[in-house]
């Protein structure tokens, strides 16, 4: 009896949302990007913006065909992966699909998680919340702390400091709903340790998504 060969499965990752707008903060700020935001996070920032995103059984399972179209629908070749805490799932496949497309591949993540995916760039945002996986700090090109009071200075320094590589980007960022208070500080400590930059979330200010 000749045996029954079963096609896999296409592959499928839970998508929030997807759309096209400018990257507002970080080091690529300005720039035009296709925003990939998958659900599913354990970190639990009190203070995160999209706590819709952090069960994933809530949000749809999207093909990587899907979402990889999607994305060539605009003219921008940027692709951002964010969530939640998009490292929950193995992105080899979807990351590999954009590649092919033409796409430079970046992804926002707390690092919590083992590196999974081929990346042109990855921000990485830690969190007091959960320890980061020691993965993350040979393999970050940009550390993005989140400055919501003082003693955040010293926990960005901690983690700059077990960071692998010499060429990653050091910024700071207010958390939005204590910027007025806390942008005044970090302007003053990035001039007393210029090896920092300033980020802002500049979509904000120009009231976009």
């Amino acid at each position: 009896m000749s045996e029954v060969l079963i096609a896999p499965q296409p592959v499928q990752l839970p998508v929030m949302e997807s759309f096209y707008t400018l990257q507002g903060e970080g080091y690529h700020n300005g720039r035009a990007a296709y925003f990939i935001r998958l659900g599913g996070c354990e970190v639990g920032c009190h203070w995160c913006d999209v706590k819709e995103s952090w069960d994933a059984s809530l949000h749809p399972q999207v093909t990587i065909e899907a979402i990889v179209n999607g994305a060539l629908e605009h003219p921008g070749r940027l692709a951002v992966i964010t969530g939640g805490e998009p490292l929950m799932h193995d992105l080899t496949d979807l990351t590999g699909a954009l590649q092919r497309a033409g796409f430079q591949t970046n992804i926002e993540t707390s690092g919590v998680y083992a590196v999974s995916g081929s990346w042109d760039w990855v921000c990485f945002s830690p969190k007091k919340f959960k320890e980061p996986h020691s993965d993350i700090y040979s393999k970050a090109n940009e550390l993005k702390v989140i400055i919501y009071n003082r003693s955040d200075f010293e926990f960005a320094e901690e983690h700059a400091a077990k960071l692998q590589t010499s060429t990653c980007q050091l910024l700071l960022q207010p958390e939005w709903s204590r910027h007025e208070m806390m942008l005044p500080q970090i302007i003053e400590y990035v001039k007393d340790n210029p090896k920092w930059r300033v980020s802002l979330q500049t979509h904000k200010y120009m009231n976009i998504p």
